[in-house]
Protein backbone atom coordinates (compact mmCIF):
# COMPACT_ATOMS: atom_id res chain seq x y z
CA UNK A 1 0.00 0.00 0.00
CA UNK A 2 2.61 2.26 0.86
CA UNK A 3 5.12 1.49 -2.24
CA UNK A 4 2.32 1.86 -4.54
CA UNK A 5 1.31 5.66 -3.05
CA UNK A 6 5.12 6.43 -3.58
CA UNK A 7 4.64 5.61 -7.21
CA UNK A 8 2.32 9.05 -8.21
CA UNK A 9 3.89 11.35 -5.95
CA UNK A 10 7.19 10.27 -7.53
CA UNK A 11 5.71 10.87 -10.77
CA UNK A 12 4.23 14.13 -9.78
CA UNK A 13 8.02 14.92 -8.38
CA UNK A 14 9.47 14.18 -11.43
CA UNK A 15 7.26 15.91 -13.76
CA UNK A 16 7.52 18.86 -11.95
CA UNK A 17 11.53 19.45 -11.66
CA UNK A 18 11.45 18.13 -15.45
CA UNK A 19 8.98 21.17 -16.32
CA UNK A 20 10.77 23.47 -13.87
CA UNK A 21 14.08 22.83 -15.86
CA UNK A 22 12.19 23.14 -19.30
CA UNK A 23 10.37 26.85 -18.35
CA UNK A 24 13.89 28.35 -17.01
CA UNK A 25 15.86 26.79 -19.91
CA UNK A 26 13.46 27.68 -22.72
CA UNK A 27 16.06 29.91 -25.01
CA UNK A 28 18.84 27.55 -24.26
CA UNK A 29 16.52 24.39 -25.58
CA UNK A 30 15.51 26.38 -28.36
CA UNK A 31 18.94 27.42 -29.46
CA UNK A 32 20.27 23.98 -29.12
CA UNK A 33 17.31 22.79 -31.62
CA UNK A 34 17.73 25.47 -33.68
CA UNK A 35 21.95 24.59 -34.20
CA UNK A 36 20.78 20.77 -34.17
CA UNK A 37 18.56 21.29 -37.10
CA UNK A 38 21.13 23.63 -39.22
CA UNK A 39 23.24 21.10 -39.04
CA UNK A 40 21.72 18.74 -41.42
CA UNK A 41 21.94 21.27 -44.07
CA UNK A 42 25.72 21.97 -42.73
CA UNK A 43 27.83 18.97 -42.24
CA UNK A 44 30.54 19.41 -39.49
CA UNK A 45 33.72 20.49 -40.39
CA UNK A 46 36.77 22.38 -39.40
CA UNK A 47 34.87 26.04 -40.36
CA UNK A 48 32.61 25.41 -37.61
CA UNK A 49 35.72 25.97 -34.81
CA UNK A 50 35.71 29.39 -36.49
CA UNK A 51 32.45 29.98 -35.37
CA UNK A 52 32.63 30.76 -31.53
CA UNK A 53 34.22 33.89 -30.10
CA UNK A 54 36.46 33.04 -27.72
CA UNK A 55 36.74 36.20 -26.61
CA UNK A 56 33.36 37.08 -25.58
CA UNK A 57 33.00 33.58 -24.15
CA UNK A 58 35.99 34.29 -21.84
CA UNK A 59 34.88 37.97 -20.58
CA UNK A 60 31.17 36.77 -20.08
CA UNK A 61 32.38 33.86 -18.14
CA UNK A 62 34.84 36.19 -16.26
CA UNK A 63 32.02 38.57 -15.58
CA UNK A 64 29.43 36.08 -13.82
CA UNK A 65 32.24 34.61 -11.94
CA UNK A 66 32.99 37.06 -10.54
CA UNK A 67 29.73 38.45 -9.83
CA UNK A 68 28.66 35.24 -8.40
CA UNK A 69 31.81 35.83 -5.73
CA UNK A 70 30.42 38.96 -4.94
CA UNK A 71 26.63 37.67 -4.81
CA UNK A 72 27.90 34.46 -2.22
CA UNK A 73 29.13 37.34 0.69
CA UNK A 74 26.14 39.43 -0.38
CA UNK A 75 27.74 41.92 -1.36
CA UNK A 76 24.65 43.19 -3.70
CA UNK A 77 22.31 42.44 -0.54
CA UNK A 78 24.38 44.68 1.99
CA UNK A 79 24.60 47.23 -0.93
CA UNK A 80 20.89 47.73 -1.93
CA UNK A 81 19.58 47.29 1.91
CA UNK A 82 21.82 50.32 2.87
CA UNK A 83 20.98 52.15 -0.25
CA UNK A 84 16.90 51.60 0.23
CA UNK A 85 17.19 52.31 4.16
CA UNK A 86 18.16 55.99 3.60
CA UNK A 87 14.80 56.66 2.01
CA UNK A 88 11.83 56.56 4.02
CA UNK A 89 8.62 57.16 0.97
CA UNK A 90 7.07 54.73 -1.12
CA UNK A 91 7.99 56.91 -3.97
CA UNK A 92 11.77 57.02 -2.83
CA UNK A 93 11.67 53.44 -1.67
CA UNK A 94 10.36 52.11 -5.50
CA UNK A 95 13.19 54.59 -6.87
CA UNK A 96 15.81 53.51 -5.06
CA UNK A 97 15.11 49.81 -5.94
CA UNK A 98 14.54 50.58 -9.61
CA UNK A 99 17.67 53.04 -9.84
CA UNK A 100 20.17 49.97 -7.57
CA UNK A 101 18.76 47.79 -10.55
CA UNK A 102 19.29 50.15 -13.11
CA UNK A 103 23.25 51.02 -12.04
CA UNK A 104 23.76 47.45 -11.10
CA UNK A 105 23.06 46.00 -14.52
CA UNK A 106 26.00 47.70 -15.88
CA UNK A 107 28.24 45.81 -13.87
CA UNK A 108 26.49 42.63 -13.23
CA UNK A 109 24.77 42.27 -16.56
CA UNK A 110 21.13 42.64 -16.73
CA UNK A 111 20.07 39.03 -15.66
CA UNK A 112 22.19 38.93 -12.43
CA UNK A 113 21.07 42.36 -11.68
CA UNK A 114 17.43 41.14 -11.63
CA UNK A 115 18.41 37.62 -9.87
CA UNK A 116 19.40 39.82 -6.92
CA UNK A 117 17.41 42.76 -6.97
CA UNK A 118 14.46 41.02 -7.47
CA UNK A 119 13.97 39.47 -4.33
CA UNK A 120 15.06 42.46 -2.51
CA UNK A 121 12.17 44.45 -4.04
CA UNK A 122 9.74 41.98 -2.93
CA UNK A 123 10.98 41.88 0.66
CA UNK A 124 11.13 45.36 1.16
CA UNK A 125 7.68 45.65 -0.32
CA UNK A 126 6.33 43.24 1.86
CA UNK A 127 7.85 44.94 4.73
CA UNK A 128 6.55 47.73 3.95
CA UNK A 129 3.03 46.20 3.66
CA UNK A 130 2.48 47.43 0.20
CA UNK A 131 2.61 44.28 -1.87
CA UNK A 132 0.03 46.18 -4.36
CA UNK A 133 3.14 47.79 -5.69
CA UNK A 134 4.70 44.58 -6.51
CA UNK A 135 3.59 44.80 -10.24
CA UNK A 136 4.99 47.95 -10.89
CA UNK A 137 8.14 48.09 -9.35
CA UNK A 138 9.18 44.36 -10.88
CA UNK A 139 8.11 45.56 -14.37
CA UNK A 140 9.96 49.34 -13.87
CA UNK A 141 13.22 47.06 -12.58
CA UNK A 142 12.88 44.72 -15.59
CA UNK A 143 13.16 47.67 -17.46
CA UNK A 144 15.52 48.85 -15.90
CA UNK A 145 17.82 46.00 -15.57
CA UNK A 146 17.38 46.13 -19.77
CA UNK A 147 18.04 49.67 -20.68
CA UNK A 148 20.63 50.23 -17.88
CA UNK A 149 23.07 47.76 -18.95
CA UNK A 150 22.94 48.86 -22.22
CA UNK A 151 25.61 51.88 -21.47
CA UNK A 152 28.73 49.04 -21.09
CA UNK A 153 29.90 46.81 -23.20
CA UNK A 154 29.88 44.27 -19.99
CA UNK A 155 26.20 45.26 -19.32
CA UNK A 156 24.32 43.04 -21.59
CA UNK A 157 25.39 39.84 -22.98
CA UNK A 158 24.74 41.27 -26.49
CA UNK A 159 27.10 43.78 -25.86
CA UNK A 160 30.19 41.83 -24.99
CA UNK A 161 29.27 39.67 -28.67
CA UNK A 162 28.90 42.82 -30.92
CA UNK A 163 31.31 44.63 -28.99
CA UNK A 164 33.86 41.81 -29.73
CA UNK A 165 33.03 41.07 -33.03
CA UNK A 166 32.94 44.68 -34.56
CA UNK A 167 35.74 45.38 -32.68
CA UNK A 168 34.28 49.03 -31.91
CA UNK A 169 36.19 51.44 -30.51
CA UNK A 170 35.59 52.33 -26.93
CA UNK A 171 34.44 55.66 -27.23
CA UNK A 172 32.54 55.05 -30.45
CA UNK A 173 30.52 52.74 -27.95
CA UNK A 174 29.64 55.06 -25.30
CA UNK A 175 28.86 57.91 -28.17
CA UNK A 176 25.87 54.97 -30.00
CA UNK A 177 24.14 54.35 -26.48
CA UNK A 178 24.59 57.59 -24.32
CA UNK A 179 21.28 59.07 -26.17
CA UNK A 180 19.27 56.37 -25.49
CA UNK A 181 20.89 55.72 -22.33
CA UNK A 182 19.42 59.21 -21.41
CA UNK A 183 16.39 59.16 -22.40
CA UNK A 184 15.55 55.82 -20.66
CA UNK A 185 16.76 57.19 -17.76
CA UNK A 186 14.44 60.09 -17.73
CA UNK A 187 11.45 58.13 -18.70
CA UNK A 188 12.23 55.72 -15.93
CA UNK A 189 12.63 59.05 -13.62
CA UNK A 190 9.42 60.41 -14.46
CA UNK A 191 7.32 57.29 -14.31
CA UNK A 192 8.82 56.37 -10.77
CA UNK A 193 7.65 59.70 -9.80
CA UNK A 194 3.73 58.99 -10.65
CA UNK A 195 3.91 56.51 -7.26
CA UNK A 196 2.47 58.46 -4.45
CA UNK A 197 4.88 59.94 -2.19
CA UNK A 198 3.36 58.09 1.32
CA UNK A 199 5.49 56.87 4.38
CA UNK A 200 6.71 53.79 4.46
CA UNK A 201 9.20 52.02 6.97
CA UNK A 202 11.32 49.49 6.33
CA UNK A 203 10.84 46.66 9.41
CA UNK A 204 13.73 44.24 9.36
CA UNK A 205 17.44 44.31 10.58
CA UNK A 206 19.95 45.83 9.00
CA UNK A 207 22.30 43.14 6.94
CA UNK A 208 25.50 42.28 7.89
CA UNK A 209 28.02 44.09 6.21
CA UNK A 210 30.40 41.45 3.92
CA UNK A 211 33.69 40.94 4.24
CA UNK A 212 35.83 43.50 3.58
CA UNK A 213 38.77 42.22 1.90
CA UNK A 214 36.79 39.84 -0.09
CA UNK A 215 34.73 42.38 -1.34
CA UNK A 216 38.41 44.42 -2.51
CA UNK A 217 39.78 41.24 -3.79
CA UNK A 218 36.41 40.65 -5.98
CA UNK A 219 36.52 43.75 -6.89
CA UNK A 220 40.21 43.64 -8.31
CA UNK A 221 39.09 40.95 -10.28
CA UNK A 222 35.90 42.37 -11.65
CA UNK A 223 38.02 45.36 -12.94
CA UNK A 224 40.33 42.76 -14.33
CA UNK A 225 37.34 41.51 -16.11
CA UNK A 226 36.40 44.45 -17.55
CA UNK A 227 39.97 44.85 -19.07
CA UNK A 228 39.48 41.95 -21.11
CA UNK A 229 36.93 43.42 -22.59
CA UNK A 230 38.50 46.47 -23.40
CA UNK A 231 41.60 44.73 -24.62
CA UNK A 232 43.93 45.90 -22.39
CA UNK A 233 46.01 42.31 -22.21
CA UNK A 234 45.01 38.84 -24.04
CA UNK A 235 41.73 37.65 -22.75
CA UNK A 236 43.47 34.11 -21.81
CA UNK A 237 45.91 35.09 -19.42
CA UNK A 238 42.66 37.33 -17.75
CA UNK A 239 40.60 34.11 -17.70
CA UNK A 240 43.41 31.93 -16.18
CA UNK A 241 43.94 34.56 -13.39
CA UNK A 242 40.18 35.59 -12.88
CA UNK A 243 39.39 31.13 -12.65
CA UNK A 244 42.64 30.21 -10.53
CA UNK A 245 41.73 33.15 -8.31
CA UNK A 246 38.13 32.23 -7.88
CA UNK A 247 39.11 28.35 -7.46
CA UNK A 248 41.05 28.87 -4.65
CA UNK A 249 38.97 32.12 -2.81
CA UNK A 250 35.24 30.84 -3.57
CA UNK A 251 35.43 27.59 -5.97
CA UNK A 252 31.72 27.90 -5.73
CA UNK A 253 31.00 31.13 -7.49
CA UNK A 254 32.60 29.07 -10.54
CA UNK A 255 30.03 26.31 -10.24
CA UNK A 256 27.19 28.95 -9.71
CA UNK A 257 28.03 30.30 -12.78
CA UNK A 258 25.36 30.96 -15.39
CA UNK A 259 26.67 27.76 -17.62
CA UNK A 260 23.08 27.66 -19.42
CA UNK A 261 23.76 31.45 -21.12
CA UNK A 262 27.32 30.30 -22.35
CA UNK A 263 25.48 27.34 -23.86
CA UNK A 264 23.30 29.29 -25.12
CA UNK A 265 25.59 31.31 -27.16
CA UNK A 266 28.01 28.59 -28.47
CA UNK A 267 24.34 26.74 -29.75
CA UNK A 268 23.54 30.23 -31.60
CA UNK A 269 26.85 30.93 -32.57
CA UNK A 270 26.29 27.43 -34.57
CA UNK A 271 22.59 28.12 -35.63
CA UNK A 272 24.19 31.93 -36.89
CA UNK A 273 27.46 30.50 -38.48
CA UNK A 274 25.33 27.70 -40.55
CA UNK A 275 22.76 29.90 -41.29
CA UNK A 276 25.38 32.54 -43.33
CA UNK A 277 26.97 29.29 -45.18
CA UNK A 278 23.41 28.75 -46.38
CA UNK A 279 23.14 30.57 -49.99
CA UNK A 280 19.67 31.38 -49.96
CA UNK A 281 19.31 32.01 -46.33
CA UNK A 282 22.08 34.51 -46.80
CA UNK A 283 20.33 36.39 -49.27
CA UNK A 284 16.87 36.39 -47.85
CA UNK A 285 18.45 37.63 -44.42
CA UNK A 286 21.13 39.65 -45.70
CA UNK A 287 18.67 41.98 -47.82
CA UNK A 288 16.19 41.99 -45.32
CA UNK A 289 18.77 43.29 -42.68
CA UNK A 290 19.88 45.93 -45.09
CA UNK A 291 16.44 47.03 -46.00
CA UNK A 292 16.49 48.63 -42.28
CA UNK A 293 18.53 46.94 -39.77
CA UNK A 294 17.50 48.82 -36.47
CA UNK A 295 13.91 48.12 -37.57
CA UNK A 296 14.43 44.34 -38.21
CA UNK A 297 16.54 43.82 -35.26
CA UNK A 298 13.99 45.05 -33.09
CA UNK A 299 11.38 43.09 -34.29
CA UNK A 300 13.39 39.81 -34.53
CA UNK A 301 14.01 40.56 -30.14
CA UNK A 302 10.43 40.43 -30.28
CA UNK A 303 10.17 36.97 -31.73
CA UNK A 304 13.78 35.24 -30.90
CA UNK A 305 14.69 37.22 -27.86
CA UNK A 306 17.83 39.81 -27.63
CA UNK A 307 21.24 37.92 -27.52
CA UNK A 308 20.70 35.37 -30.68
CA UNK A 309 19.17 38.08 -32.71
CA UNK A 310 22.48 39.79 -31.95
CA UNK A 311 24.57 36.48 -32.92
CA UNK A 312 22.49 35.93 -35.96
CA UNK A 313 22.36 39.31 -37.45
CA UNK A 314 25.85 40.11 -37.26
CA UNK A 315 26.71 37.96 -39.74
CA UNK A 316 24.65 39.90 -41.94
CA UNK A 317 25.41 43.33 -41.68
CA UNK A 318 28.52 45.59 -40.96
CA UNK A 319 26.14 48.61 -39.66
CA UNK A 320 27.06 47.96 -36.11
CA UNK A 321 25.54 51.28 -34.56
CA UNK A 322 22.08 50.20 -35.72
CA UNK A 323 22.34 46.82 -34.79
CA UNK A 324 23.80 47.40 -31.27
CA UNK A 325 20.69 49.92 -30.70
CA UNK A 326 18.33 47.48 -32.17
CA UNK A 327 19.18 44.90 -30.01
CA UNK A 328 19.80 46.44 -26.65
CA UNK A 329 15.90 48.45 -26.99
CA UNK A 330 14.65 45.54 -28.34
CA UNK A 331 15.44 43.94 -25.27
CA UNK A 332 11.94 45.62 -24.40
CA UNK A 333 8.29 44.59 -25.80
CA UNK A 334 7.00 41.11 -25.34
CA UNK A 335 8.19 38.96 -22.48
CA UNK A 336 10.32 36.95 -24.35
CA UNK A 337 12.25 39.80 -26.05
CA UNK A 338 15.22 39.17 -23.31
CA UNK A 339 16.00 36.43 -20.78
CA UNK A 340 16.17 39.33 -18.31
CA UNK A 341 12.22 39.61 -18.88
CA UNK A 342 11.56 35.51 -18.74
CA UNK A 343 13.46 35.86 -15.09
CA UNK A 344 11.06 38.58 -14.18
CA UNK A 345 7.97 36.94 -14.94
CA UNK A 346 9.09 33.76 -13.76
CA UNK A 347 9.80 35.78 -10.21
CA UNK A 348 7.13 37.74 -10.26
CA UNK A 349 5.08 34.17 -10.57
CA UNK A 350 5.77 32.61 -7.90
CA UNK A 351 5.94 35.11 -5.20
CA UNK A 352 2.08 36.47 -6.60
CA UNK A 353 0.08 33.62 -8.16
CA UNK A 354 -3.13 34.57 -9.70
CA UNK A 355 -2.08 37.91 -10.68
CA UNK A 356 0.50 36.85 -13.85
CA UNK A 357 -2.13 38.09 -16.31
CA UNK A 358 -3.25 41.60 -14.67
CA UNK A 359 0.95 41.84 -14.48
CA UNK A 360 1.53 41.25 -18.27
CA UNK A 361 -1.10 43.72 -19.76
CA UNK A 362 0.85 46.12 -17.44
CA UNK A 363 3.99 44.82 -18.42
CA UNK A 364 3.11 45.10 -21.88
CA UNK A 365 1.86 48.41 -21.85
CA UNK A 366 4.87 49.70 -20.09
CA UNK A 367 7.72 48.24 -21.84
CA UNK A 368 5.88 49.13 -25.65
CA UNK A 369 5.62 52.61 -24.41
CA UNK A 370 9.27 52.92 -23.86
CA UNK A 371 10.14 50.88 -27.21
CA UNK A 372 8.85 53.76 -28.73
CA UNK A 373 10.15 56.58 -27.76
CA UNK A 374 13.75 54.80 -27.66
CA UNK A 375 12.85 53.79 -31.33
CA UNK A 376 12.80 57.35 -31.94
CA UNK A 377 15.74 57.87 -29.78
CA UNK A 378 17.65 55.08 -31.46
CA UNK A 379 17.01 56.65 -35.46
CA UNK A 380 17.72 60.13 -34.43
CA UNK A 381 21.40 58.76 -33.15
CA UNK A 382 21.83 57.17 -36.13
CA UNK A 383 21.05 60.09 -38.24
CA UNK A 384 23.66 62.19 -36.20
CA UNK A 385 26.53 59.14 -36.06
Amino acid sequence: MDIEETKPSRARRFWWAAGHILRGNVVLIVALIAAAITCFFVPFDREYLGYFDLRTLSCLFCTLAVVAALRNIRFFVWLADVIVRRFKTMRNIVLALVFVTYFGSMIMANDMALVTFLPLGWFVLESCGNKKLAAFTFIMQNIAANLGGMLTPFGNPQNLYLFSYYEIPTAEFFAIMALPFAVAFLMILGICFTVKNEPAQVLSKPKQAPSAWRAAVYAVLFAISVMIVFRVFPYYWGLLAVFVALLLLDYRSILHVDYGLLLTFCAFFVFSGNLARIPAVENFLGNLVALDPLAFGTLSCQIISNVPSSVLLSRFTQDYVRLLIAVNIGGLGTPIASLASLITLNTFRRVNPGQTKSYIAKFLALNFSFLAVLLGAGYLTAAIL
